[in-house]
């Protein structure tokens, strides 16, 4: 998880890296899928105009959906923290 500090005025920008690693194209998908779903379910913990980079492996495919949540809410706090502190 990577985040830049942005304007304040804009909407928070989310960007998923899957590489092939994860699979096929098929299970690179479902993970793109999950993780935008998971990152709506996040939208209050992003800061606006911030932009955020996440990344993901195979264990995103079978980590149940709750738990996903859960951790992207963790990494875009730690996230923000530290982008805060490059300020």
């Amino acid at each position: 998880m990577r985040c830049v500090a942005g304007s304040r005025g804009g909407p928070p920008r989310v960007a998923h890296a899957v590489g092939r690693g994860t699979g096929s194209a098929v299970a690179r998908n479902r993970v793109r899928r999950r993780l935008r779903a998971a990152v709506a379910a996040c939208e209050g913990k992003l800061e606006r105009g911030a932009a955020y980079l996440v990344s993901a492996g195979r264990e995103a495919l079978t980590m149940p959906f709750g738990e996903l949540v859960d951790t992207l809410a963790e990494l875009f706090e730690a996230a923000r923290r530290e982008a805060r502190a490059w300020r």
